[in-house]
């Protein structure tokens, strides 16, 4: 089966990432199957749909998100989890990268937007302690963790906190390594893919995913 083509934070050609526009803008990409975008917590413990820790890179506001509301934060253009959820199509896959440890909203928030069992979705996080605690909130749930190496620690460590799987940085994924993660009854997903050759030999090795931008997520 292919693996399924995320795209990461959405399509940042045609809008800025992590926003509802640049979301549905990978969706009409052909081949496109779903989406990869990042939830942290705003002042009140809103989830919010964003990577940084602050706006500057993205918004150019010197603020951090912890500081500020959702209603501030919507002046800047970052969505809710909840806005974002009631956009996109229920079809589409979703990797709900979760930074930091978001709390009790962001489960809330997905079960109400993806259902009880989070269909079609994942959780994933570098965060064990964070896919600890959504396992025990939602332990039906899907989560893979989020790693720069595919080590043996690493993928015991994937095990041990009940992980369905593991998304690994690509450049860690060949043969032996996605051997590593099969044998230990583990999904393997790849981020972040740039380039079509490198997207054509990660299918290959069998992964179930794979997080592309730019000419990777053109196909």
């Amino acid at each position: 089966m292919p693996a399924l083509r995320l795209a990461h934070r959405g399509d940042w050609r045609r809008a800025p990432e992590n926003t509802i526009a640049a979301l549905l803008a990978a969706l009409d990409v052909p081949g496109c199957d779903g989406l990869e975008f990042d939830v942290r917590a705003a002042r009140d413990g809103v989830p919010v749909v964003i990577h940084d820790e602050t706006l500057d890179r993205v918004q150019g506001v010197a603020r951090r998100v912890a500081d500020l509301g959702p209603d501030e934060l919507a002046a800047h253009g970052v969505p809710t989890l909840e806005e974002v959820l009631a956009a996109i199509p229920r079809g589409a896959f979703l990797d709900v990268e979760l930074k930091g440890d978001p709390g009790r909203g962001a489960v809330d928030v997905l079960t109400a937007g993806r259902g009880p069992g989070l269909e079609r979705a994942v959780v994933s996080s570098f965060w064990s302690g964070t896919l600890e605690h959504v396992g025990r909130l939602a332990p039906s749930w899907p989560r893979w963790l989020n790693t720069h190496d595919l080590s043996t620690e690493t993928v015991a460590l994937a095990q041990r906190i009940e992980c369905r799987g593991i998304s690994a940085e690509w450049p860690a994924i060949d043969a032996r390594s996605a051997a590593r993660v099969a044998d230990a009854g583990l999904e393997l997903s790849a981020f972040t893919v740039r380039r079509r050759p490198t997207y054509a030999r990660l299918e290959r090795l069998g992964l179930v995913a794979i997080c592309a931008e730019a000419a990777a997520l053109d196909g």
